[in-house]
Formats: structure tokens, C-alpha cells, sequence
């Protein structure tokens, strides 16, 4: 018999970032557990694929075109979620985007904001909303909730040529920290999920390296990238009531590579 806490029959998880790479990855694991599932991301035929993908798992899906970095978008996204799907149980801040320089004297003021915008603008707006509809309901009577960022290692670790991609990173794992100890009293909690390297579209260039491969994937202990679906798991976990003691924390799924 399933550990029943697992079971996300009856809850609604949104994910921005959705439709592809990390966030379909959690998608389909809170699809396959029962939960309805909403899914933001900007690319209409992408959209449209990962929504098929999801509604093979008999759940509620619903697919909005979001640019979470305006912020208008994100508030009528998130409430019409919450109209649409009757709650919003789960959010994981998921969207973001890379832009790597040939160095940090090379990061221009329009790079860094274009990258703060989506990581960490969008995250503060989505996680924000998120927020406030989850202590409505607990305003009245209905408490509880699960926020999460993903993060990622270069929040934590020196990343070179990327410190405008690392900036938003580490400003989103503070920013979670907050978000646990002010919304606690509403049954909320918050963490921070910390990929390392994972075989996605942001990663294309690097799985294209024959010295990426060569020097940097033999470091990762289990000898392998990483996959969308193996943050599955921890996606599940988090939205779950398994994880209903647990806020404040940054979780590392990297195959070990931080430690080694």
C-alpha cells in the first residue's frame, strides 16, 4: 500500500516553466500522484505537447501562456488558476534563463537585467501571489500550502563567467528563507530546490562538449547529467503532506557533485 501523504489526490500544483526540461519533469510526477496541474510557459506549441503528456495521466491540466517576468501577467495567471482549478495547493517558481558570458567583464548591464528579470523578478512575483492566495485560504479556515524556487548550485558554488545567472540564484534561496518563517503561521512552507548539472535545453551547449564531458561530468559522482524526471521525486515530496514539518531548507539534487 502507498504511503498515503504521497497521495496528491484533491491538490492543484502550478509550475512555471512547465512545459519543458526540470519543470515538465516535476509536472509529470504531480500529474502521475494525483494532482491536478497547471503549467506556465511562453511557447505555444510547447505548451500544447506538454499539456498532451500531462492529461495522459487522467488529472485536470491547465496550460497559460506567462512571461513571469511581467508582472501583470503572473496576477491574472495565478487567479485564474485558482478560478479554474478551485485552489492552488503547490508553486514551483521553475522559470529561468541562462546567459553565459566569455567573462564577468563582459556582462552587460542589459545581460543582467534581462536575466534578473526571469530569475528573480519572476520568481519574487510568482512566489509572491502564490503567497497571498494561500493565506486567503487559510484566512478562511483552509491552511496549508507548498512554495518552492529552483535554485540552482551557482547560487551556492563560484560560477565563472555566469555571476549575473549566480546572482538571481543566491537571491531567490534568501528570499525563500523569508518566505518560511513570515507565512509558517499559515500552515505555508517554502524551499529551494538546487539542481546541478542537468541534461535540459539550458544545458545544450555544454552536452554538445566533448571537453565538458571529458572533464566536468566525471566529477559528478554518479557519472551521469542529471534528468528532468529525476526531480520528480522531490517534487512530489515537497508538494505532499509528507513534507508538512519541512520549510526553510535548500535541497541539493545534483548526483552528489557538490560534495565530491
Amino acid at each position: 500500500m502507498t504511503y498515503k501523504p504521497f497521495d496528491l489526490t484533491g491538490k492543484v500544483a502550478l509550475v512555471t516553466g512547465g512545459n519543458g526540461g526540470i519543470g515538465l519533469g516535476m509536472a509529470e510526477a504531480l500529474a502521475a500522484s494525483g494532482a491536478d496541474v497547471a503549467i506556465w510557459g511562453t511557447n505555444g506549441d510547447k505548451n500544447r505537447a506538454a499539456e498532451a503528456t500531462l492529461k495522459a495521466h487522467g488529472r485536470r491540466v491547465l496550460t497559460q501562456n506567462v512571461d513571469v517576468s511581467d508582472e501583470a501577467q503572473v496576477v491574472e495567471g495565478m487567479k485564474t488558476v485558482a478560478a479554474k482549478l478551485g485552489r492552488i495547493d503547490a508553486v514551483f517558481a521553475n522559470a529561468g534563463i541562462g546567459s553565459a558570458a566569455r567573462s564577468f567583464l563582459d556582462i552587460s548591464l542589459e545581460q543582467f537585467r534581462k536575466v534578473v528579470a526571469v530569475n528573480q523578478e519572476g520568481a519574487f512575483f510568482t512566489l509572491r501571489e502564490g503567497a497571498r492566495h494561500m493565506r486567503e485560504r487559510a484566512g478562511k479556515g483552509d491552511p496549508g500550502g507548498s512554495l518552492v524556487v529552483v535554485a540552482s548550485l551557482a547560487g551556492i558554488e563560484g560560477a565563472a563567467r555566469n555571476q549575473h545567472y549566480a546572482a538571481t540564484k543566491g537571491a531567490v534561496i534568501s528570499m525563500m528563507r523569508g518566505i518560511a518563517v513570515e507565512f509558517a503561521r499559515d500552515g505555508v512552507r517554502a524551499n529551494a530546490i538546487l539542481p546541478g548539472w542537468i541534461a535540459t535545453d539550458m544545458t545544450a551547449m555544454a552536452q554538445a562538449s566533448p571537453a565538458f564531458s571529458e572533464k566536468v561530468i566525471p566529477r559528478v559522482p554518479m557519472r551521469r547529467w542529471g534528468q528532468p524526471a529525476d526531480f520528480g521525486g522531490i517534487a512530489v515530496y515537497l508538494a505532499s503532506d509528507a513534507s508538512a514539518y519541512h520549510s526553510g531548507d535548500t535541497l541539493v539534487v545534483d548526483g552528489g557533485y557538490a560534495v565530491f
